[in-house]
């Protein structure tokens, strides 16, 4: 028997939730801790995250990988590519209802305790709140986050059973 760590199952249930909404006529949102290794459009993160619609409708090529999650998307009316790696996803929910799961920072961004609360999101059972990309016309949304359900007005989403 092998002694290599077993892989990650994020990318497994990431798709999986990404299916679930799909199938069931839901908006599938990520939430996206972002740095240097995070290709987003910067305008519109927003205290370190980014909220996406990655519904078919609103991209282009959706590559949910192992490594990273990959597609075209129009924010703002323009054009762009987004490539996200796979650690880097906090969270992944239904826009309509909040269902969904959220995942640990990536280790980088987990700097202190402090700094970890606040970028990490770690509530697994709440309402999560309207965030990114208008699901309509699939463009980011340049007004700031509203509160969330949440300690200190955190996003915050609910477990799906």
């Amino acid at each position: 028997m092998s002694q290599d760590p077993l892989p990650s199952t994020r990318p497994y249930l990431i798709r999986a939730l990404h299916e679930w909404c799909s199938d069931n006529g839901f908006t599938p949102y990520l939430v996206v801790a972002v740095d240097a290794t995070v290709r987003v459009p910067r305008e519109f993160v927003q205290e370190g995250k980014i909220v996406l619609n990655t519904s078919y409708e609103a991209t282009s090529n959706l590559q949910l990988g192992n490594e990273t999650i990959e597609f075209k998307a129009r924010f703002g009316g323009v054009p762009r590519e987004v490539q996200v790696p796979i650690d880097h996803v906090l969270a992944i929910y239904a826009h309509e209802n909040g269902q969904g799961m959220a995942f640990e920072a990536p280790a980088p961004l987990l700097q202190t305790e402090e700094e970890g609360a606040r970028v990490g999101l770690k509530v697994v059972e709440a309402d999560a709140p309207e965030l990114g990309l208008d699901s309509d016309d699939s463009e980011a949304s340049s007004d700031p986050p509203k509160p969330g359900g949440g300690p200190g007005g955190r996003p915050a989403l609910r477990r799906v059973k």
